[in-house]
């Protein structure tokens, strides 16, 4: 794989327009000019990001050449048509879209053998049980309220983790609990959060399967199994309240509660 190394912004003194002057010496002191070279550099940090991910897919990229069409399209001077420019960029697209498919397949599996893995070792604890479904649950601490039922609103505190330990979501650090309806969650949560009574807190280990399955969710990649840690804290009968729910993902902050919102596809 051929990784690029050059930075678009090293390339410098070549002139666009007579009037222009080399970036070096240019002293950004009025606002409009702290503006337009807001628009440049805002330009290239898109084309820098975008050839950076195309390198991380294998494909080759000549810094250079980009910076030169980049130039030649400003001053209206492109050496290849319309239609041409359409097609090469179709076909790249093509090549991308097979290489990380392929990326994305290699990816799960890999993920899939960890997590069995991970579960298997975990299972071995005295302290974990396992339900007919493979989710694992260890109970941190008992409650002592309400439990609820599959149609239920339920108001929970949670961290969620990937099984190497990163966190990808915590209503704590937002300190506001999340409030939602207990069908719109993953089949690991829909059935953890009815063995807890209000007040409880468990940990939930949960297999792929009962998670997301083989879709790519934020930073949860395909096949992945699920940690949670989750206090239940309050269980209401649906229909009560229900205008004040918020489950909006915008609402939701930090990961949207990605490791949780949204049916299962292997229902």
């Amino acid at each position: 794989m051929k990784v690029f190394k050059k930075s678009i912004l090293a390339i410098s003194c070549l002139p666009l327009f007579l009037s222009v002057q080399c970036i070096a010496e240019t002293e950004l002191s009025a606002d409009n000019n702290k503006e337009s070279y807001s628009i440049g550099a805002s330009f290239g940090n898109y084309i820098s990001s975008q050839l950076y991910s195309q390198t991380q897919l294998g494909a080759e990229v000549d810094v250079d050449i980009v910076v030169e069409g980049l130039l030649d399209a400003l001053k209206g001077k492109s050496k290849l048509s319309d239609d041409d420019i359409l097609s090469y960029l179709n076909i790249r697209a093509e090549k991308l879209n097979a290489a990380k498919e392929e990326k994305d397949k290699d990816l799960a599996l890999k993920n899939l053998v960890a997590g069995e893995k991970f579960l298997a070792d975990n299972k071995k604890s005295a302290d974990v049980r396992v339900t007919e479904s493979g989710l694992q649950y260890e109970i941190i601490s008992q409650g002592s309220g309400a439990m609820p039922q599959a149609n239920d609103v339920v108001t929970v505190h949670y961290k969620g983790y990937l099984i190497d330990g990163t966190e990808f979501d915590n209503s704590y650090s937002r300190d506001e609990p999340n409030r939602f309806s207990l069908v719109t969650v993953i089949e690991g949560w829909q059935e953890g959060l009815q063995l807890m009574k209000e007040g409880a807190k468990y940990k939930f280990n949960i297999p792929s399967e009962l998670a997301y399955g083989e879709r790519q969710v934020g930073v949860i990649s395909p096949n992945s199994a699920l940690v949670f840690e989750v206090e239940l804290v309050k269980v209401e009968a649906p229909g009560e309240n229900s205008h004040g729910m918020g489950l909006s993902l915008s609402s939701m902050g930090g990961m949207g509660m990605g490791g949780m919102m949204g049916a299962n596809p292997h229902k």
